[in-house]
């Protein structure tokens, strides 16, 4: 628990620093970038498909026949587009995750090794391309179960639980797995995971609620959907931010926690070898039992 929190505050302290501001705009100009040409090329067919969507079904035509008659009838025209962003977001969030783990991430584990742990050995244990590989495979699968949750959403106590905790645990592989990928052994690296797997799930799914939190920003209904092309940068900037957190937390734990296992193999004996047993002092084969 002490290693988390002391993780915790050295990763607030550290999203202070310029360097790491500096290197969240990258991702930032990125995402914004790879939105607008989707936007631009989907957002229309996109809309478009959620109004058919929407038309076809006679219990929501009734209820929008409901709304216009109390003086609701705009709500239809704000809960389009936010539908659109809602189903967005999850994909949004999954990518500025990729590109923090890519791009951030090496660099920020080089700093918190520089300043912390300087004389920490680099085994060199995964490839940045394995990484990638890693990084991609942990995605499909919390994609998938994005995809098959997707129903229980609709239950109101597990809309604030499911896409949490599949980030959480998206998180946790991706950032955990990176953190030690320069430095551990792939033997280190699973010994370190079977220790400090619940701790380090734990930090997943805390790092996945903050990366929930910017959504609220698209909470205010019209307004939001007004000011879209100033929200959604702001809202991709604030992912990045908290991914940004969460990989220095990953790094601070896990480099920590890889030290410390150096350290206690260290202090182990080395285990003398058995040594070979003298045909002396062999039992003698009872005669009885060859008859």
């Amino acid at each position: 628990m002490n290693a988390m929190l002391d993780a915790f505050w050295r990763s607030v302290a550290y999203c202070l620093h310029p360097r790491v501001i500096g290197l969240s705009l990258l991702p930032l100009v990125l995402m914004v970038g790879l939105i607008a040409g989707l936007g631009y090329f989907f957002m229309d067919a996109a809309l478009a498909a959620v109004q058919n969507m929407l038309e076809s079904s006679d219990l929501l035509n009734s209820l929008w026949a409901w709304l216009e008659s109390a003086g609701a009838g705009k709500l239809k025209t704000v809960l389009v587009p936010l539908i659109v962003i809602a189903v967005a977001t999850p994909l949004i969030v999954m990518a500025c995750l990729l590109l923090v783990a890519m791009l951030m991430t090496p660099l920020m584990v080089r700093l918190v090794t520089r300043r912390r742990f300087p004389l920490l050995e680099r085994t060199g244990g995964a490839s940045y391309a394995f990484s990638i590989v890693w990084a991609l495979g942990s995605t499909v699968l919390a994609l998938s179960a994005m995809v098959l949750s997707a129903p229980l959403w609709f239950v109101p106590p597990l809309v604030l639980i499911l896409p949490p905790l599949i980030w959480g645990w998206l998180t946790y592989r991706v950032m955990a797995f990176d953190a030690l990928a320069d430095h551990a052994t792939e033997e280190e690296r699973h010994t370190l995971f079977q220790r400090h797997r619940w701790w380090l799930l734990g930090m997943g799914v805390f790092a996945g609620y903050l990366g929930a939190a910017p959504s609220l920003i698209w909470s205010v209904g019209f307004v939001a959907v007004a000011m879209a092309p100033f929200l959604i940068p702001i809202s991709i900037w604030l992912y990045t931010l908290v991914f940004a957190f969460a990989s220095l937390w990953f790094a601070h734990y896990c480099l920590a926690a890889l030290h410390q296992l150096r350290w206690e193999r260290a202090q182990l004996p080395p285990v003398p070898p058995a040594p070979p047993q003298s045909p002396a002092l062999e039992l003698p084969v009872n005669p009885l039992e060859l008859a």
